[in-house]
């Protein structure tokens, strides 16, 4: 039988997973001719978003289903207020994963604007993965 702690280590492990594998996709799709970049953008939103929620469930914390970066970094802050604060400016990326999602009018997506996007996703990563280094 697993132990919990293993249960737990596990979640995150396919947390984990899931958001490289969009992190991977965004970056694919900011390399192609596009007339539109915002799947780059979705995709670098889904990922930080993932590599958030792995924190969370590594802390045992509960999370709502949202996209919204900054209402899962308020939850991050209960166990780490400095990392929180580390991955504020990913917050912009919550319109891509809510909001642009649908049609309606919104402004093109240029590839600069999506690479951007994929920086920060990447930064989250980087903060994430030094934050549960050692406890995964």
């Amino acid at each position: 039988m697993r132990q919990p702690e293993q249960v737990v280590e596990d979640f995150v492990q396919q947390w984990l997973k899931k958001a490289n594998s969009d992190l991977q996709a965004a970056k694919l799709l900011c390399t192609g001719e596009l007339e539109d970049y915002f799947t780059g953008g979705f995709h670098a939103q889904q990922a930080a978003e993932k590599y958030i929620k792995a924190f969370l469930v590594r802390h045992q914390i509960e999370f709502p289903k949202t996209h919204d970066i900054g209402r899962l970094r308020q939850l991050v802050a209960r166990r780490d207020a400095a990392l929180a604060e580390r991955l504020e400016k990913a917050d912009v990326l919550t319109p891509y994963g809510v909001d642009m999602r649908y049609p309606e009018e919104f402004e093109v997506v240029s590839q600069k604007r999506a690479e951007c996007a994929v920086a920060l996703a990447e930064r989250v990563k980087e903060e994430i993965l030094t934050s549960l280094k050692g406890i995964t």
